[in-house]
């Protein structure tokens, strides 16, 4: 599902908001992740998962095309785990 897709969906649940409304509320709310993501926080959404970013540290990786060593800097990757009861509706 895209965010254009999540967008109409929302829209289509709730006909009394404007497109544009519902525009802004999803992105306001990734935005605001996106932001604890970066500043360090940990985001829980009680019932859907938690987002944490996990620290990758530098190394040497390899050019595919010519195999030359090629320096990876240390970086920060999102991380998602999902809530128990999200795992519960998925599999049953």
């Amino acid at each position: 599902m895209t965010k254009s897709e999540l967008i109409l969906k929302i829209n289509s649940k709730n006909p009394y908001l404007y497109n544009k409304d519902v525009f802004k509320i999803v992105d306001t709310v990734f935005n605001c992740v996106t932001k604890a993501l970066k500043d360090g926080d940990r985001v829980e959404l009680r019932g859907f998962g938690t987002f944490t970013t996990k620290l990758r540290n530098a190394r040497i990786g390899r050019n595919p095309k010519t195999g030359d060593p090629v320096a990876i800097p240390q970086k920060k990757m999102p991380f998602f785990k999902m809530g128990k009861s999200m795992k519960e509706r998925i599999n049953s």
